[in-house]
C-alpha cells in the first residue's frame, strides 16, 4: 500500500511538473517579453583559484551572452531589441545532484526532479529569473578537461562547468550560451560519440565552398570544423552563430507548414 501511494504521488508530481514546463516553454519561446537568465556561481572543486574567480565576478562578465542573443536574434528579425538579460546571483554553497551515467529512464526522470528541487532550494536571487544557470568553477591547474555541462528544458535549469581563470572567460561564455539555448529547446548538433559537428545543422556555413575550413562555430555544434575530423574551439561568442535549425527550435523561425 505504501509503495502504491509513493508511486501515485510521484506520478502526480510528474504531471504537475510537465504542465508547468509546457507553460514555461510556450512563454519563453514566444519572445514577446525579454527573458531573464540568472547566473549562480559555485566553487566546483573547493579550490582557492575558484574562490578568487567567484569573488571577482561581476554581471558585466556575462554581458557577452546577452549581446550574443541580441545580435543573433536581430539576424532572424526578432522584434525584441534586448531579448535576454543576464543577472548575477550570490554564490551557492552546495553542488547540484550528479546526473546518472547511462541510467535508465526512471533514474533520469528522478534525477531531473531532484535537480529542479535543488535549484529551487538553493535559489538566492531576489527577482523573477526565467532561466537558472549554475556555473561551477574549477582550477585549470588541476583540471585540464571538464565534464560535460548540461541544460534542461524542463525547469529551464543549466549546469555549466567552467575554468576559474580570467583568460577562459570567453570560452566559458560560449558554454553558458550553449546550455542556455538547451533550456529553450535547442538540441545538440554534434555527434555525442566523437564530438564532431553534424552536417549541415552543426556547421555555421554549410554552403561554404570549399566547405573547410569554416571560420565560425554553430552554437549547438560547439566547435569550428577545420577539416574532416579536425575541429577548433571557438575563441569566444564573436566566433559563434545561431544556425537556422537552432533558430527554429527556440522559436525565432516559425514553422510555416
Amino acid at each position: 500500500m505504501f509503495k502504491a501511494i509513493r508511486i501515485t504521488i510521484l506520478l502526480l508530481l510528474l504531471v504537475l511538473a510537465a504542465g508547468q514546463t509546457w507553460l514555461t516553454r510556450v512563454r519563453a519561446t514566444a519572445w514577446e517579453v525579454p527573458l531573464e537568465a540568472v547566473v549562480y556561481p559555485i566553487n566546483g572543486d573547493g579550490s582557492a583559484a575558484a574562490a578568487r574567480c567567484i569573488a571577482g565576478l561581476t554581471v558585466d562578465d556575462f554581458q557577452p551572452v546577452a549581446d550574443f542573443v541580441a545580435g543573433e536574434g536581430k539576424r532572424y528579425n526578432l522584434q525584441l531589441g534586448r531579448p535576454l538579460t543576464v543577472e548575477l546571483a550570490g554564490e551557492v554553497g552546495s553542488l547540484p545532484p550528479v546526473a546518472p551515467v547511462g541510467g535508465a529512464i526512471p533514474a533520469i526522470m528522478l534525477w531531473s526532479l531532484r535537480l529542479r528541487w535543488w535549484a529551487w532550494w538553493v535559489d538566492n536571487y531576489q527577482g523573477p529569473g526565467d532561466i537558472k544557470l549554475f556555473v561551477l568553477y574549477y582550477d585549470p591547474a588541476d583540471h585540464r578537461q571538464l565534464d560535460h555541462s548540461l541544460g534542461l528544458q524542463k525547469g529551464q535549469v543549466g549546469v555549466v562547468k567552467a575554468f576559474a581563470a580570467r583568460r577562459d572567460a570567453p570560452g566559458n561564455n560560449v558554454v553558458i550560451a550553449h546550455e542556455l539555448l538547451h533550456t529553450l529547446g535547442a538540441t545538440d548538433k554534434y555527434d555525442l560519440a566523437t564530438g564532431q559537428p553534424t552536417f549541415p545543422d552543426g556547421f555555421a556555413e554549410p554552403e561554404r565552398q570549399p566547405l573547410y575550413p569554416q571560420e565560425r562555430a554553430e552554437i549547438m555544434g560547439g566547435v569550428v570544423p577545420m577539416a574532416v575530423g579536425q575541429v577548433a574551439m571557438p575563441e569566444g561568442l564573436g566566433q559563434v552563430v545561431v544556425g537556422p535549425a537552432t533558430a527554429k527550435e527556440i522559436g525565432w523561425v516559425k514553422d510555416r507548414s
